[in-house]
Parts: C-alpha cells; sequence; structure tokens
C-alpha cells in the first residue's frame, strides 16, 4: 500500500474510515491522561477527522499530518476554517488557529516536527495501515516521540477473514508486540459494538472490537 492508495481513496471519496461526530473514547479517556492545557496533541494521519476541533475546544494546540491535500481542504472547508498555507518541503503547512496540518507523508517527519508534542491521539492512523507497514509505523513513532509523551490509541478488532480493510482489524496482542519496546502499554476499554454499527454488518463482519489504549513513551528512552 502506497500513498497513492491513498490520494485515489479521496479523490473517489471512499471514506469508510471517516467518524461525521466526535469519537467518544476520545471524549470518554482523553481528560484520564491528564495532558497540560495548551499542550500540543500530534494526530497522525489525520483526514478531516472532528475529533481535531473536539481537541483544540478543550485547550490544545493541534498538529495533524496527512498525506491528502483534498481532506486537509475538506476539513478547512466542512468546518468554516480560512487557514495560511505555507510550503516546508516534504509538506505544506495549513494553519489554522490552533490547529495545523502539515500535508505529506507521515515517515517523512523528523523529531523536530514533533520536539514539543505533549501527547498523541491516534483513532485512524494504525487502523489504515496493512500488517506488513505497522512495524514500519511504530518504530518511526517512537523515533519521533519525546520521552514521557503519552498517547490514547484506539484500535477495531474483527475476524480479517469476514472483510478486507482498511480499516484493518488490530488486536490486543499486536498492539503489545508493537509498541511494548518503546511504550508502556494500558489496556483502558474493549467492547463489541457491531449491534450499533450496520454498517459492518453489512460488510460481512458478526462481531466488531473497539479498543482503547494509553502508551507512554519509556522515560529516559533514547530517540
Amino acid at each position: 500500500m502506497n500513498p497513492d492508495f491513498w490520494q485515489q481513496r479521496w479523490h473517489r471519496g471512499e471514506l469508510g474510515w471517516h467518524e461525521d461526530d466526535f469519537n467518544r473514547h476520545l471524549a470518554e479517556h482523553w481528560p484520564g491522561l491528564g495532558v497540560a492545557l495548551g499542550a500540543r496533541v500530534f494526530v497522525p494521519l489525520c483526514g478531516k477527522s472532528l475529533d481535531m476541533l473536539w481537541l483544540a475546544g478543550r485547550g490544545h494546540r493541534v498538529l495533524g499530518v496527512e498525506i491528502s491535500e483534498v481532506a486537509a481542504v475538506a476539513f478547512c472547508d466542512e468546518n468554516g476554517l480560512s487557514p495560511t498555507r505555507s510550503d516546508e518541503p516534504p509538506f505544506r503547512r495549513y494553519t489554522m488557529d490552533e490547529i495545523e496540518i502539515l500535508v505529506g507523508d507521515f515517515f517523512d517527519l523528523t523529531s523536530g516536527h514533533l520536539a514539543d508534542v505533549g501527547a498523541v491521539y491516534d483513532r485512524a492512523s494504525l487502523i489504515a495501515l496493512p500488517p506488513a507497514m505497522r512495524p514500519r509505523y511504530a518504530e518511526h513513532l517512537a523515533a519521533l516521540l519525546p520521552a514521557g509523551v503519552q498517547s490514547l490509541l484506539i484500535t477495531l478488532d474483527y475476524d480479517p477473514a469476514r472483510m478486507a480493510g482498511p480499516p484493518f482489524a488490530v488486536a490486543a496482542d499486536e498492539v503489545q508486540r508493537l509498541f511494548s519496546p518503546a511504550f508502556d502499554i494500558d489496556s483502558l476499554a474493549s467492547f463489541d459494538v457491531i449491534a450499533e454499527s450496520p454498517r459492518w454488518r453489512q460488510r460481512g463482519l458478526d462481531w466488531l472490537n473497539e479498543q482503547v489504549f494509553r502508551l507512554r513513551r519509556h522515560a529516559g528512552a533514547s530517540r
């Protein structure tokens, strides 16, 4: 899976992973992280997520990264925002008060881009990646983050034999394998939501677990 795949999905409007409201797990579990007011929150593969507005509304500065400029433009247009655009190769930066979106490849980020990040919110990035790409993602995220930074990670788990992603199934044991070398991991919630998610039944699933984790970059770990 390469960036062209996601570019085409956005151009065709194939956005099965997008939520049209704030994520309920964000509202329930974010306060428990104790992220300082005014801290900068990194949102990888942010798309046009309304959760960025939720975070900004709670007093955070938000930094998203997104491969598709279509997504960044849609986020601005749909929320009545007038961004300032600047080219900072290999990224284009969209700035809207407390929210900034870097349009470009997550894997082109350096630790300098995230030097002042105080927390991470990941609802759509890990589940957007096929299994072969996830170790690289986890390793790169660990390399980017200062020690002590906490993350709220939300994943989906289901029988992959019954549905081809994205979004892809990511089981709890895989989260442990991917992130335990560099992060402390706490499982916060896991429950089957298939009864309230008819669109997933239509795609062939008979169970779908939403899982919520808190990750903390090992204190004192090198980047």
